[in-house]
């Protein structure tokens, strides 16, 4: 019987070796962590899990107990060090070298590090991690003041917790507005005045040069000629894909592991899913790398399938989520494909959707607490529609796709 390797322990992990087993492969499965964890969601860490909400159990993303019952041995703790390519072997840090018939790369991405003055002090947190959130966390408090670097969505679903919890919370950007990269204008002026209205003080174009600090704990941000106070700053600039182990074995990596449309990378019987993969995308027509769960998951499904003699491509469009405050941000597609912008709902009562057209066709859309116009988008995309209907909240949405 052969054996599947997982390098790595999150969504697509976790997903790869639920997949093996319902596709009727009935090889030993490993699955290598570096984290003393199970295979745990990430989304909740900037959210419930730092807000105290959701406690450790109910992060993982399934318990041990699955994990006993479908034979899946799962190593936490464990790096792996190197990819023999060639021997079908990967090597631990404690120097064991374990044999593969398939291998699955699910090692994800890593939070881009700040080097500048000052920022080895104590007080400077990364959150890509439980043990992250752990200790910013313990840190945290009323009263206390925290300085975000970064108006990502990471940056800002903390903000949202912080000021909540009574802190005074401070978002530095270079950019000219928050979420520059990811969305519209129109939607970074809606999210920079739903968290300015909640007490949060956003900055933009303003970049940090330096972090002050007194007996090794950062006491102030330096911004140029400006400084913001901090007990505590979070840093978000970003993430960058595990791709060493890859290169390392020879597999071709430009932006990830570059792999085909069956998740398979430039050797065959090695695979790759999630955050760590550059994947082409029929539906959208060029290739791209996904910071995305749904994604993950997807192709641990498309990955498995072919390991186990299916014939399964990818081909599904991204979507992806963000909670701040009340509000829920469901997004499909990407906003930058469209060159037509069309409201349904009411931004003022914290409700709508904007659909995103090319060419009279849907394209993406943003819904915020509109969990129905998320679900038929998924539906709608690549439809022509009349934009006129589409704005009206009482055309129903089913008429518009006959």
């Amino acid at each position: 019987m052969s054996t599947v390797v997982i390098i790595g322990a999150g969504h697509g992990a976790g997903q790869a070796a639920a997949s093996l087993r319902q596709e009727g492969h009935e090889g030993p499965i490993i699955i290598f962590g570096d984290e003393p964890y199970l295979p745990y969601q990430r989304p909740p860490l900037s959210k419930q899990y730092l807000s105290g909400e959701q406690e450790l159990e109910r992060l993982y993303l399934r318990p041990q107990k699955f994990y006993d019952d479908k034979d899946v041995d799962v190593r936490t703790g464990v790096r792996i060090t190197s990819i023999d390519a060639d021997g079908k072997t990967v090597t631990t840090d404690g120097g064991e070298t374990v044999a593969w018939d398939h291998l699955i790369m699910a090692t994800g991405s890593r939070a881009r590090i700040l080097n500048i003055e000052g920022s080895d002090l104590g007080g400077i947190h990364y959150l890509r991690t439980i043990a992250d959130v752990d200790a910013i966390r313990a840190e945290m408090g009323e009263g206390k003041k925290l300085v975000i670097v970064g108006g990502g969505y990471i940056g800002l679903e903390v903000a949202s917790v912080a000021v909540t919890s009574g802190m005074e919370v401070h978002v530095i950007e270079m950019e000219d507005r928050i979420l520059q990269r990811v969305t519209t204008a129109d939607m970074s002026a809606y999210y920079h005045n739903l968290h300015t209205n909640r007490g949060v003080h956003i900055h933009t174009n303003t970049g940090v040069s330096g972090f002050k600090g007194e007996n090794g704990r950062v006491t102030a941000v330096k911004a140029g000629d400006v400084s913001f106070d901090a007990d505590v700053v979070i840093v978000g600039i970003g993430i960058i894909p595990n791709i060493e182990l890859a290169q390392e074995a020879g597999l071709n990596c430009d932006n990830g592991i570059v792999v085909d449309d069956h998740c398979r990378s430039s050797n065959p019987d090695i695979y790759a899913v999630g955050d760590c993969s550059n994947h082409p995308n029929p539906l959208l027509g060029r290739r791209l790398r996904l910071e995305s769960v749904p994604n993950a998951m997807e192709q641990a499904r498309v990955a498995c399938a072919n390991i186990c003699g299916k014939d399964k491509t990818y081909a599904s469009i991204p979507w992806f989520w963000s909670d701040q405050y009340e509000l829920k941000l469901q997004m499909v597609g990407f906003s930058a494909d469209g060159d037509q912008q069309v409201l349904r709902g009411d931004k003022e009562a914290n409700q709508f959707a904007v659909f995103y057209l090319n060419d009279g066709k849907v394209v993406a859309a943003d819904a915020v607490n509109s969990p129905k116009e998320f679900m038929m988008c998924k539906q709608m995309i690549g439809r022509a529609v009349d934009a006129e209907k589409l704005a009206d909240p009482e055309q129903d949405l089913k008429e518009l796709m006959k």
